[in-house]
């Protein structure tokens, strides 16, 4: 069919030819076979890509507008606190996940010569799928959530996520196991080892014990509870953000290239130095905590050997545009994935830069993070789920693209926003660590009121939010193109047959002869180069794989069960009240883990600033960790006892009434929502199964919050405070409040807020 004239010529677009399957010479004992491809599952997966990529990007700029402009927090399952984990998890689960799989699905098939295992498979994957991202857009806002870092999900969520990632391996194992095609390709490699880990990671990261409907706590605590969690958070970047995006860069770059890859033997260094490697550096966002140090410098180390074997795909991919350069100029395709290549080795330079103590020193819990991760996230993962988009729209709809020139005019809109962007959150980052750690001519804190340090960001805050609008606008740009795209499609897709010879225990030489393949594994090793046997045999390869993730993570992970046996306990350090254990959990589900962080590191500036440094002792019935990852606000590890009950009720009801330019939202429905005293028992219960000695309290634990919550509701009414705060929300985090470092004896040092 041919449409309307190009936006960029002026001329009729050239009408849209499906692929002609090519003849393939028949030799005698070959079997042919006939099938389709399974396009309809990519065409669904790619618009999921662009709708939930738009949403998580408006609440990603919500949020930003949040920090500069406090009065955007709507109250309550629209402030901050609740909607950054909604950006977090819909950025990489629903727009990236959905980009690899529109990417794997459609290069599996072509790479295996083969249909997918299961049309059904493929269906319950995609809608399961769907339903997983509806269900954390339901959850995470009425604050439902692990406090986990990318794995915020509750325990039916990752229940479910389990259940559909099987069948997405089942479906792209089976694929395999029926491929046309003996060797497998190094995009497939990627896929294999992401199916693994991301499994593994999944499973032993979210191991819980449920306490309701929505409410489970974490069988790990304190500083087993962190390494956890940063072996699967840095790792869920590194098999969900990075290794598949390589198996897709692998697969279109080429492609779209019209070139072969660079070096193959390249290609092989990386993907297992990268699979081994990457699997070690998760401790390293774990420097100057409670972590034992052997621990955050093994990670650094492995950290800082991961920049070679990262950027050998870089290289790899930007050398194989070698004698194409002259496309890039011409197309918009490649220009996206020129930038997308260029970002992955600018981010896979600082990640380990960052993980150098002393460079983390300065760096960790600054903006400076949040520029490094949307480096990657804008550049890399957003630039090349772009140019693949475009690639595919012509051939997944069998029209020719609507407008090279409006793409291109996305490519420079959204480019121009990602400079901003960074430019500024980089300088908001180094503006942060700076600030923290300046003491004047006398010695003291430069900048004693963290407020102060808040406010030198407010410009860089609203020019972040400039750039975040340009890439948006790039966003409608792509969204306009991909359904004026759509718009022209015939009015039934037309569905080629491939033929491809049947793969049997036989192989089909280049020179169309039929050779009996060698007998045995060992035959078969010598018979070829050691790593094309490897590509030829499936399942030891996916063995393999697995067997290099997993051996790599028992030598982090075992010494994990270890720590506790190793953690020098205090005394004085006593499991939450059910009241305050209560206020936790509305701690939790107000999402200030996202803005405080309850970790003091053993520097001057530090302890000069909030008390005492924290020890592991300290964190043991903490389940899950709160150390946090951000500092938006002022560490709370030495918070009780810092001000009278009434300071913090009000602090809660209206922050700007205590400190006039805060930018922490307003919880005034705390004070009106009761709380829960029923279901306090349940959740008593299930700390105790974790072996958090509650004695009597596993008892009457409702009865025993209720009488400390009228004790606490009468000192904040003896406070000049409101009356009938007995049984509201807001008693039981002023309990927990309260509670923060009374265990550690250190001298208390007043601040304001931010």
């Amino acid at each position: 069919m041919t449409g309307p004239k190009s936006t960029t010529t002026g001329r009729e677009p050239a009408r849209y030819e499906p692929p002609i399957p090519q003849p393939i010479a028949t030799t005698p004992n070959v079997l042919l076979d006939s099938f389709s491809y399974d396009d309809d599952i990519v065409r669904k997966f790619l618009i999921a890509t662009f709708v939930w990529g738009l949403v998580g990007m408006l609440v990603g700029l919500v949020v930003a507008v949040q920090l500069a402009n406090p009065a955007m927090n709507v109250a309550p399952f629209l402030t901050f606190g609740r909607l950054r984990p909604l950006h977090t998890n819909a950025v990489i689960f629903a727009f990236a996940g959905n980009a690899f799989f529109t990417g794997a699905y459609y290069s599996t098939q072509r790479l295996l010569k083969t249909r997918m295992f299961s049309d059904g498979l493929s269906r319950f994957h995609f809608w399961g799928w769907q339903a997983i991202i509806v269900s954390a857009a339901i959850t995470l806002p009425l604050g439902f959530t692990q406090a986990k870092e990318y794995a915020e999900l509750e325990w039916p969520i990752d229940i479910a996520i389990a259940v559909v990632w099987v069948a997405f391996a089942v479906n792209f194992f089976g694929a395999i196991a029926r491929r046309r095609e003996r060797h497998l390709y190094v995009a497939v490699w990627s896929h294999i080892a992401r199916i693994v880990t991301v499994a593994s990671l999944h499973i032993f990261n979210n191991l819980s014990i449920p306490a309701g409907p929505f409410k489970s706590y974490s069988i790990y605590a304190g500083v087993q509870d962190a390494f956890m969690q940063w072996w699967y958070g840095h790792n869920a970047v590194a098999f969900f953000l990075t290794t598949p995006f390589l198996g897709m860069m692998y697969y279109f770059l080429p492609k779209a290239a019209e070139r072969p890859v660079f070096s193959y033997k390249l290609s092989i260094l990386h993907f297992w130095t990268i699979v081994f490697m990457y699997i070690w550096a998760g401790p390293h966002h774990l420097h100057y905590t409670a972590l034992p140090e052997w621990a955050s410098t093994l990670g650094m180390l492995f950290s800082v050997m991961l920049w070679m074997p990262s950027w050998g795909g870089m290289v790899n991919g930007l050398l194989t545009l070698r004698g194409a350069w002259h496309k890039v100029v011409e197309e918009p395709v490649l220009k996206f994935f020129v930038v997308a290549i260029t970002a992955y080795g600018m981010a896979t330079f600082e990640g380990p830069m960052l993980s150098i103590k002393s460079v983390n020193a300065l760096a960790h819990y600054t903006d400076w993070i949040i520029a490094h991760v949307h480096t990657g996230a804008l550049g890399w993962n957003g630039f090349l789920t772009f140019g693949m988009i475009y690639w595919l729209l012509p051939r997944l709809f069998q029209a020719p693209l609507y407008s090279k020139k409006l793409a291109e005019v996305h490519f420079w809109v959204a480019t121009f926003g990602i400079l901003l962007y960074v430019v500024a959150i980089y300088s908001a980052g180094v503006t942060q660590g700076l600030m923290w750690r300046a003491f004047d001519e006398t010695g003291r804190l430069a900048y004693p009121d963290f407020v102060e340090t808040v406010m030198k960001l407010m410009p860089m805050y609203w020019m972040r939010a400039a750039g975040g609008t340009l890439y948006i606008v790039g966003m409608l740009l792509f969204g306009y193109n991909i359904l004026m795209t759509w718009r022209r499609r015939p009015a039934s897709y037309e569905v080629p047959v491939i033929q491809a010879p049947r793969l049997t225990k036989e192989y089909v030489e280049g020179n169309g002869r039929v050779t009996p393949a060698p007998a045995g594994v060992w035959a078969r090793f010598v018979a070829m180069d050691w790593h094309r046997a490897w590509e030829r045999l499936p399942v030891t390869f996916t063995v393999l794989t697995a067997v290099a993730v997993i051996v790599a993570s028992l030598f982090e992970v075992l010494p994990t069960f270890l720590i506790r046996s190793n953690v020098p306990t205090i005394a004085s350090v006593k499991p939450y009240t059910p009241l305050e254990l209560a206020g936790r959990d509305v701690y939790i589900a107000e999402g200030c883990f996202n803005c405080h962080s309850q970790m003091i590191r053993p520097f001057r500036h530090e302890t000069e600033r909030y008390g005492e440094y924290s020890k592991p002792g300290e964190f043991v019935y903490d389940h899950p960790f709160l150390w946090g990852s951000r500092r938006i606000g002022p560490d709370l590890a030495r918070e009780g006892g810092r001000y009278p009950n009434l300071w913090h009720v009000r602090h809660m009801e209206d922050p700007r009434a205590i400190t006039q330019k805060s930018i922490m939202p307003a919880y005034p429905h705390l004070l009106k929502d009761p709380l829960d005293f029923v279901g306090i028992q349940r959740r008593v219960d299930v700390m105790a199964m974790l072996g958090v000695p509650y004695g009597d309290a596993v008892n009457r634990a409702p009865e025993m919050a209720r009488a400390q919550a009228d004790s606490l509701a009468k000192a904040v009414e003896g406070e000049g405070g409101p009356k009938g705060l007995q049984d509201k929300q807001i008693i039981a985090l002023v309990a927990y409040l309260q509670r923060l470092g009374r265990d550690i004896k250190a001298p208390q040092v007043a601040r304001s807020t931010p």
